[in-house]
């Protein structure tokens, strides 16, 4: 018996996504006053919108073909770029960038059948990309004439994410001990090729800093797109708003921050004579 899905399967797992898909453009141009938005689109010039969104998905390739290379290419380059537009996709609907993320591991876990490596590298390119966007950042704060809000994100970024790359560097030495203290604990094989994986990672420290190069240039260039789309459509654009909130993972963000960056987003849409344009995320 052939593995391939039936034609009308196919077509109604097309049909929800397209659905999906209709459903938070609508629910997105409810929440934000249409009349402003279509204005600011509009006075976008379309050689401009072209390409934004050309190197915007050239970006994207390059993130995936950076992801590929830290798992040590040993999947299909295709599969690697279904797997990262996959990510994206999810990211729509799963709470927070881990969720793209897992879906991501998911299907280069089906190519490469090692679970520790793959969950390894997801978690290392994660943090890589969070601390490639922290120099970044920081950078763009440094220049700024206004970097009072976007100084101290920053500043709790660095904290985080410091205590973060502390964990993954202590987990290959610190997960034996686990099986120390309770010998009968399940799950000391994975425990134990996992911290294999994240040994052999630090051992390879030219891929990691050309993972960094690649993410740190990636990531300058998607803040760049935004400062471009939003000088196009006449709005003011901020650093600390363009780079560090809109790109840091979710799960790590400050709730009342966004919820307040949000709110007076809309107001500022609603009220102001300037047009804005959406940021890239």
């Amino acid at each position: 018996m052939s593995g391939a899905r039936p034609p009308s399967t196919a077509r109604r797992r097309w049909l929800v996504r397209v659905a999906g898909s209709a459903l938070l453009l609508a629910g997105l141009f409810w929440f934000l006053p249409l009349d402003t938005v279509l204005a600011a689109l509009v006075s976008i010039p379309p050689g401009v919108f072209a390409s934004v969104l050309l190197l915007f998905l050239v970006a994207h390739v390059g993130a995936a073909l950076k992801w590929w290379g830290l798992l040590g290419r040993t999947i299909p380059a295709v599969v690697a770029l279904r797997a990262h537009y996959a990510g994206l996709a999810a990211n729509l609907c799963l709470p927070g960038a881990v969720g793209g993320d897992a879906v991501r591991a998911g299907i280069a876990y089906t190519a490469l059948r090692d679970g520790p490596r793959v969950m390894a590298v997801a978690a290392a390119d994660r943090l890589i990309d969070m601390a490639a966007l922290l120099a970044v950042a920081l950078f763009g704060l440094a220049v700024s004439e206004h970097s009072g809000a976007g100084a101290w994100l920053a500043l709790q970024a660095l904290v985080i994410l410091s205590g973060v790359v502390a964990c993954v560097v202590a987990l290959p030495r610190l997960l034996p001990m686990v099986w120390r203290i309770a010998p009968g604990l399940p799950g000391r094989t994975l425990a134990e090729q996992l911290g294999a994986a994240f040994t052999d990672l630090g051992h390879r420290p030219a891929r990691l800093a050309l993972t960094l190069a690649a993410s740190a240039t990636i990531q300058s260039v998607l803040v760049l797109l935004s400062w471009w789309l939003a000088t196009a459509a006449g709005a003011e654009f901020s650093w600390g708003s363009g780079c560090l909130p809109g790109r840091w993972p979710r799960s790590l963000q400050c709730f009342r921050s966004r919820s307040t960056d949000l709110a007076c987003g809309r107001q500022r849409l609603r009220h102001s004579s300037s047009r804005s344009a959406p940021t890239l995320r």
